[in-house]
């Protein structure tokens, strides 16, 4: 009996693909659900298994033919029963229980014993950017995960998932009243949110399959399961001991845990349960006014929630230039939130219900409560070392629990290193993604560096908020003399075409050298401006140099470019 192979569903508004390569050729063996047929579109690549077991009939669709939604792949003429793939020709040497390798393209190795030049533990931001780079530079790499799925918190549970709902959120937001200034008029709006939901996950399906694809393009044995240092050059999985001349430690982060408040990710919830929410809370309060809470906390907020942020600080974003927390926080009281800033949450009680949160003021005084339905824990993050085997390795970690590490991300132990949200600074993926390239590199006997201060923080609100370099704060307290230009987005053409004028861009520059030494933006699209800048500085551009570039108009960078030109007092649109 014949069974089809069809382009099934890839995502959403996809509606062709590419026949990227055939993994099996006509006359093939295959199991059910192998992999036979590799496809691309211009958002993911994605393998497609075989509907039944049986053997590769004649193929409709050639390597490089475009194929619509539903179009037929080829056929497989089922046997009823599984069947293995054609075996490559075995050594007469090798053991009996070894398998053999297929002659095809295979997934990811999962559980193949013998030497690697390096294992990562991890296959977050930081773990799997540096396999990749590793096994391009030809060392034979293993990555160590224990989820079903690559990819890291980032890509599960965190960055990802996260953005997809600010982007929906975003889209509900203004099709309820932005639309309307632009003569878009939408009547009966109602959210889906199970839908919402539902395309949160299709878009961590995309992301996480994306990086399992890559490892199988570079080679790279996915070990699954937990592991463990054993010993140096030695990783335990699942206990199973893999010989390796280098470790590295890339095992991230965990969230922060509050005295006095217990999550049970239903009524207080961390980011993890943030996400998964089932209805949209009528009251949410925010412990933390960093990135995460703030994010989270908006696009609960735009789905109808009331949010409210307690911060044990008096500004947001303690992190960021103060000007801009204080615009910040203006612009999303605008939007609805409210907030209580100098303040502590010393209790939390949980019913069916709700929840009952205790706070007081930071400096002490008369506690008094806040009612929640759900309450957001986001006070920070910490590494993750849990089951790691640190302390019988040696490894050094820091009084905070992160791993110690030289300029060059080595450990007190030769051989093991660390990357990423393990370690000192900023807890952010780009930077563990530049750390896991960087290591890769020096381990391949090239030259590996890491610039910490050209590395940008974004907010993803709306308008975004992005930070790179010194802080107005950080420059007085070092009492380095520094020009600032400002230019805010009202003045900006574009920015008043889109009707998104919130916001500024602040420049910082040394007094002497013109030298930027740092940039701050809030308003749309903040997190792509700061881009320019980052180039700007790690070539160590002046103000004049970005203010001489010539940008297109009408755009968004114009406001970079402006506020380049203030530094030195001749801004042109204002």
């Amino acid at each position: 009996m014949s069974v089809e192979i069809r382009v099934p569903a890839l995502g959403e508004s996809v509606t062709t693909a590419t026949v990227a390569r055939w993994l099996k050729q006509p006359g093939d063996t295959v199991a059910a659900d192998e992999a036979v047929v590799e496809l691309e579109t211009d958002k993911v690549t994605a393998e497609i298994n075989a509907p039944a077991a049986g053997t590769l009939g004649p193929i409709a669709a050639a390597q490089g033919a475009e194929v619509e939604l539903g179009a037929l792949l080829g056929t497989i003429e089922a046997s009823g029963v599984a069947a293995p793939s054609k075996p490559a020709a075995t050594p007469k040497a090798a053991p009996v229980a070894a398998p053999a390798p297929a002659a095809a393209p295979a997934p990811a190795v999962t559980d193949v014993a013998g030497d690697f030049d390096v294992i990562v533990i991890g296959s977050g931001p930081g773990g799997y950017v540096f396999a990749i780079r590793a096994a391009q530079l030809g060392l034979k790499t293993a990555c160590v995960e224990k989820r079903a799925t690559l990819g890291g918190t980032c890509l599960n549970i965190g960055c990802i998932p996260s953005k997809a709902l600010l982007q929906s959120s975003e889209n509900f937001h203004a099709a309820q009243g932005p639309f309307k200034d632009h003569g878009i008029l939408i009547e009966g709006i109602k959210l889906d949110l199970a839908r919402m939901q539902a395309r949160k996950a299709e878009v961590v399906t995309a992301n996480v399959k994306g990086v399992e694809f890559l490892f199988k393009k570079n080679k790279i044995t996915w070990l699954k399961g937990a592991g463990r240092i054993a010993a140096p050059g030695q990783v335990n999985v699942d206990g199973k001991i893999y010989s390796t001349k280098h470790i590295v430690i890339a095992t991230g982060s965990e969230s922060v845990p509050l005295p006095g408040v217990t999550v049970d990710e239903k009524r207080i919830v961390t980011s993890t349960g943030a996400l998964e929410l089932d209805a949209v809370p009528q009251r949410l309060v925010v412990i933390g006014g960093g990135y995460i809470g703030l994010e989270l906390g908006s696009v609960w907020q735009r789905l109808g929630a009331q949010v409210t942020v307690v911060e044990f600080l008096d500004h947001l974003v303690p992190t960021m230039d103060r000007e801009v927390g204080k615009a910040f926080e203006r612009v999303l009281a605008k939007q609805g939130q409210k907030f209580k800033l100098s303040t502590k949450v010393t209790a939390a009680t949980a019913t069916d219900k709700g929840v009952t949160l205790t706070v007081e003021k930071a400096a002490g005084g008369s506690p008094e409560t806040l009612e929640a339905d759900v309450v957001l824990v986001a006070i920070g993050r910490r590494p993750y070392t849990e089951g790691l085997g640190i302390e019988e390795s040696g490894v050094q970690l820091d009084a905070r629990g992160f791993v110690q590490t030289t300029d060059h991300f080595a450990t007190n132990i030769p051989g093991i290193y660390a990357i990423g949200d393990v370690t000192k600074g900023p807890l952010l993926a780009h930077k563990a993604e530049d750390e896991g390239v960087a290591l890769a590199e020096l381990l391949a006997g090239q030259a590996g560096h890491v610039n910490y201060g050209v590395i940008p923080g974004v907010v993803y609100t709306w308008p975004e908020v992005a930070s790179i370099g010194a802080t107005e704060e950080q420059l007085k307290e070092a009492g380095t003399a520094y020009n600032v230009g400002k230019f805010p987005f009202t003045a900006n053409a574009r920015a008043r075409a889109m009707g998104d004028t919130d916001g500024f861009v602040k420049i910082l520059a040394d007094k002497r050298t013109d030298r930027i030494l740092g940039a701050h933006i809030i308003g749309p699209d903040a997190g792509t401006l700061i881009a320019e800048i980052a180039t700007a500085m790690e070539f160590g551009a002046s103000a004049e140099d970005v203010a001489r570039t010539c940008h297109a108009h009408p755009s968004l960078n114009e406001a970079v470019k402006e506020a380049a030109l203030a530094v030195e007092g001749r801004a042109l649109h204002i």
